[in-house]
């Protein structure tokens, strides 16, 4: 019998799906559609608060699925490996600064703003007040129009970032056209990240200037930027 030393260290779903986020550039391809796909409805299930213990089974299988289809990454013996691991503030642990809540968005968000560089802009992004599509129905709004800004926040759920309306719920034409311009039905994020970060050339957040008489400058700022991008 093995010292206690050597034995396996207790198995943590939470930590495995966390890893499999941090390596996914390499791991992805090593996973065939089909485990692609059943990982990312079991990861449907882990990632939804109200489904408690669910939830918490569905994360078990996942990592076993890993375990499984890559056992040199995290099968029996590889688990000591995956020791930079932390608990930030009674958080999800972390490897390299990847929850399994990032795997979740990088298989199912179609975006990468995860790990310790892009995640804390997301939940940035993420902490301003927002409206779900069914809010801004039941408002008179419509949440439907292509070049309005859908962020996918925690359990995978649609937010509309407040600012892109009127008070009446209705979007301000001057954020459509902006947002055209962004490219924000393909990157949303980007999108967010001008209108609620401080603009050098305009003194402020663009958001702040909604209504305030300058929505041309803020179309002639949004199209130059994106011109001097080609």
């Amino acid at each position: 019998m093995g010292s206690p030393m050597d034995q396996e260290p207790p198995f943590d779903p939470e930590v495995t799906l966390a890893a499999a986020a941090a390596g996914w550039g390499r791991l992805s391809a090593r996973l065939g559609p089909d485990v692609r796909d059943r990982l990312a409805e079991l990861l449907a299930v882990a990632r939804a608060p109200e489904q408690g213990e669910a939830g918490r089974r569905a994360a078990a299988r996942a990592a076993s699925l890993l375990r499984e289809r890559l056992p040199d990454e995290f099968g029996e013996g590889a688990q000591a490996r995956l020791v930079a691991v932390h608990d930030a503030a009674g958080g999800p642990p972390t490897v390299q600064g990847f929850t399994s809540e990032d795997l979740a968005v990088l298989l199912m968000d179609g975006h990468h703003m995860v790990g310790p560089v892009l995640g804390p802009v997301r939940e940035r992004l993420l902490a301003e007040p927002a409206l779900d599509p069914d809010t801004v129905e039941r408002r008179g709004g419509s949440p439907y129009s292509p070049d309005l800004i859908r962020l996918r926040g925690p359990g995978g759920r649609i937010r509309l970032p407040c600012f892109q309306f009127s008070d009446d719920t209705l979007p301000w034409l001057t954020v459509l056209e902006v947002n055209a311009l962004l490219g924000a039905d393909h990157d949303p994020w980007g999108a967010a990240d001008w209108w609620l970060s401080a603009n050098a050339w305009l003194g402020t957040r663009p958001a702040r200037l909604l209504g305030s008489g300058r929505d041309r400058q803020l179309v002639e700022v949004a199209r130059f930027l994106m011109e001097s991008d080609y």
